[in-house]
């Protein structure tokens, strides 16, 4: 099967902005290896999973340690896995090949003390109406570019404010007006509009690819805050041998954007602005009918600041840093029919 490149499919890390959401809709390293092109026509169906394991860094995770926790850091850990279709029907448009993606998440994940939370459900839908990617002539080169969006459909409950850490607030001054926000699982109530652009250069076997995408939220319905825009950097460069894929991958995410607080929150702000950078290694096997893709990526460095929910002079903000393990299986349903043959004519 062709490599294809899916814009976006939902699942989700496990750290907050506003309290009990991720801000962030998109895991980082979920388009490691898929490259600016768009396979042969059909419909096509995409099974993806991960596993996150980290911990909480920041000058946040540092003051719940010394001031919340018994002086023990704080760790969190998320098992997700979405299912999709990728539909290319084999129109162009401005020159370029047009192909539509929706995915549906599921998420299970863990906080532990002082927050001792753990929670499942399904994630908010992912849909990407529009994709074109263009071959630029015979370079090797290869442009994408989409608008997805994450419409609030996942499963909302009450408050988002993981055990123990209300009380926290309450006692800093910083509680907020009221038990629910909405977010006490993992579908938010707010609208995220995801443009993308991805370059890839494709010769030889090899894939350099770097995607690019960003996430511009809407305000929380239920709270009015709203979660700053996310950067996303994904690099990939593999190189293809018979039916093996394999090669260095890497990413950074990043906030770019303040939070917008709201009086829900007495103007207090949870996670600011941070920074993450990560780097490994992936490994595919084409299989003919299906292809298989794992890639494994470790959070090298990661900082956060700018958070102001623990009150005046304390910096509230923190992120995980961690290492995830991603699957993919991708295949296709249906292929339109082959054109019949022109008759050939014989002449005596």
């Amino acid at each position: 099967m062709a490599t294809f490149g899916v814009t976006a499919v939902a699942l989700t890390n496990a750290n907050a902005f506003e309290l009990g959401s991720t801000g962030r809709l998109q895991p980082p390293g979920l388009v490691l290896g898929n490259a600016a092109t768009a396979p042969p026509p059909g419909l096509y169906m995409f099974n993806q999973a991960f596993t996150y394991q980290s911990n909480a860094v920041g000058p946040g995770a540092d003051f719940i340690k010394r001031n919340l926790n018994g002086g023990k850091g704080t760790s969190a850990s998320a098992d997700a896995a979405a299912t999709g279709l990728l539909w290319v029907p084999g129109w162009t448009f401005l020159g370029g090949t047009y192909d539509a993606v929706i995915a549906q998440p599921f998420i299970r994940a863990d906080f532990s003390s002082p927050f001792n939370f753990s929670d499942a459900g399904m994630h908010n839908t992912f849909i990407a109406p529009v994709e074109l990617s263009w071959k630029l002539g015979d370079s090797g080169f290869f442009v994408k570019s989409g608008l997805g969006v994450w419409a609030p459909t996942g499963t909302q409950t009450g408050t988002g404010f993981p055990g123990g850490f209300a009380p926290a607030l309450a006692a800093l001054g910083t509680a907020p007006r009221g038990l629910s926000n909405g977010l006490g699982n993992w579908g938010n109530p707010w609208w995220t509009f995801q443009p993308t652009v991805a370059v890839s250069y494709l010769n030889d076997g090899w894939n350099l690819t770097a995607n690019t995408f960003l996430e511009i939220n809407t305000k929380n319905t239920i709270t009015n805050y709203t979660s700053g825009d996310v950067l996303h950097v994904e690099l990939t460069a593999t190189k293809t041998i018979g039916k093996w894929t394999f090669g260095p991958v890497g990413y950074y995410i990043g906030q770019i954007t303040d939070d917008k607080s709201s009086a829900f929150y007495n103007g207090a702000i949870g996670s600011n602005r941070y920074n993450v950078w990560a780097a490994g290694g992936l490994v595919g096997y084409d299989f003919g009918p299906a292809a298989l893709k794992l890639w494994v990526v470790n959070e090298f460095s990661a900082n956060a600041s700018g958070g102001t929910m623990f009150g005046p002079g304390v910096d509230s903000a923190f992120v995980t840093k961690g290492w995830t393990v991603f699957t993919q299986l991708s295949y296709r349903l249906w292929a339109p029919d082959e054109p019949a043959a022109t008759p050939k004519l014989y002449r005596k």
